[in-house]
């Protein structure tokens, strides 16, 4: 659901000593001292002498202030709360309004002039963008206290109507949380998967602890699937080598899928000091154009051969681990069995919970705005591009590697962005509509449970939701929805 918010206007306002001032007066309201609102314009255009004689009226000589130049008619109008030591320039591309910190005995003239030249260069068109931002940003706040009664689900959506140097006209349109009519949303005939470890499994997973405290030894043999072979490589594509293609010394684990495929079966069977023409050709999916499908050859020299030792089931490992009560195989065997149980019941745990939700959905009437799915992919994405950044690698890297853009990107996580939004707003009604509350203690407790967790102090786990007790409380009213909707209260 939208509702739009009639066009709002801000016109031109006059000076009190000039009434044929026509200049756009840009202005908002800022608190000097937390004490004292200023309520713009204070225009002048007269001398510097008087310039300065207005503000020391106004405002004592140690105070912060700065001045907003006003642009059409080179006079000056008292604007944002800044430190006035010196005078800067803000140059934003010639677009906008300039802003000058300055000290009483600063002369301006130099700078009023810049600002009429780019007026003259640009147009004064190219000034109204920011312009409409210094009007814009105060009415939002306006529109945001007028109407705190709504439900607003996603940023606002700003239209400039009509903009020149006399006026601004301009739309918001809100988005307001949609109407949830819950359907059946208990006793579904949906059944949880049986949890089971097999001893394969455990397996596995004694063997890959194992592998983080491998040793990589001189093998004087021939390469096998495993081992690591130490190469020096170079590709050519028609007898001319390609970019990327080139590497020395480079420790291949073979049987890894490193390499494009065809390349590391090729290896086995050389030993060290040995040499081989490796063909083969690109995949027709490769990220790279010039290589999709192509027919290369790589030169390869074997440097040296090592083969990965795993350590044995002894007490030296034991050790190493540093598991408490682990000292023997039957207890490390045990211990990996639970955990293994304990990661599987989780996941099966949120399988579950995944198909009782699409039940429910289908079950439930519910339109979800295109601006709450945008928002909350833009979100889902930002989170993504920080996690890559993490990686040590850039986002332009990877759109090259996966041959991919930001749409793209975006495109992939519109669905679960929705399902994301249809699962919150269903567990909203549903504690609405069961009237889930939780008190002070309880919230109370939770913080403590959380402190004794991760070893932490109360008042640290509060800094860590900026003293906000609301999301933990939140949580609470969530988990006990979930409880319902199992079927476990």
């Amino acid at each position: 659901m939208q509702k739009e918010l009639g066009y709002k206007k801000y016109t031109n306002k006059k000076s009190k000593r000039d009434e044929t001032h026509k200049e756009y007066l840009f202005f908002i309201e800022k608190k000097i001292n937390s004490d004292v609102v200023v309520d713009a314009p204070l225009n002048y255009t007269g001398s510097k002498a008087g310039l300065v004689q207005k503000l020391k009226k106004f405002i004592p000589p140690k105070e912060k202030v700065s001045l907003c130049v006003d642009l059409f008619g080179g006079g000056f109008n008292f604007g944002v709360n800044m430190p006035y030591q010196r005078i800067v320039y803000n140059d934003i591309n010639d677009r906008v309004v300039a802003l000058i910190r300055m000290f009483y005995e600063n002369d301006c003239s130099a700078l009023i002039k810049k600002i009429k030249a780019t007026i003259k260069k640009y147009g004064i068109e190219s000034l109204f963008m920011e312009a409409s931002e210094l009007c814009v940003d105060k009415a939002y706040e306006k529109m945001i206290k007028e109407n705190e009664s709504l439900q607003i689900a996603a940023r606002p959506v700003l239209d400039i109507k009509a903009i020149d140097e006399k006026h601004i006209e301009y739309v918001f349109t809100l988005t307001l949380k949609p109407e949830v009519k819950l359907g059946k949303y208990k006793n579904l005939d949906v059944k949880k998967d049986k949890v089971t470890v097999t001893k394969k499994e455990i397996e596995e997973a004694i063997n890959h602890m194992r592998e983080d405290y491998k040793e990589n030894i001189i093998k004087e043999g021939k390469i096998e699937s495993g081992d690591i072979a130490v190469i020096d490589f170079e590709g050519f594509k028609d007898g001319v080598p390609f970019d990327g293609g080139k590497g020395e010394n480079y420790a291949l684990t073979i049987g890894s899928n490193t390499f494009i495929p065809g390349f590391e079966d090729q290896l086995i069977g050389l030993k060290a000091g040995d040499s081989k023409d490796v063909k083969l050709s690109f995949p027709e999916d490769y990220h790279v154009a010039d290589l999709k499908g192509q027919p290369v050859v790589f030169k390869v020299n074997v440097n040296e051969v090592k083969q990965i030792k795993l350590p044995e089931l002894d007490q030296d490992f034991f050790d190493d681990l540093g598991m408490e009560g682990i000292d023997s195989k039957e207890a490390l065997e045990k211990q990996v069995k639970e955990n293994i149980k304990t990661r599987k019941e989780s996941e099966a745990d949120q399988k579950y919970v995944d198909a009782i939700f699409e039940e429910i959905i289908k079950n439930t009437e519910l339109d979800v705005p295109d601006t709450m799915v945008n928002e909350e992919v833009d979100h889902m994405v930002e989170h993504f591009k920080e996690h890559v950044m993490m990686q040590g690698i850039s986002m332009e890297q990877f759109y090259q590697i996966t041959n991919s853009d930001e749409n793209k990107l975006k495109e992939q996580y519109k669905d679960e962005a929705l399902k994301r939004i249809k699962q919150r707003l269903i567990m909203e009604e549903i504690i609405k509509t069961e009237k889930i509350e939780v008190t002070d203690k309880e919230v109370d407790n939770k913080v403590e449970e959380l402190a004794k967790k991760y070893n932490m102090t109360k008042e640290e786990v509060k800094k860590e939701y900026d003293n906000n007790l609301d999301y933990i409380s939140y949580d609470l009213k969530v988990n006990r929805a979930l409880d319902i909707i199992k079927g476990e209260k």
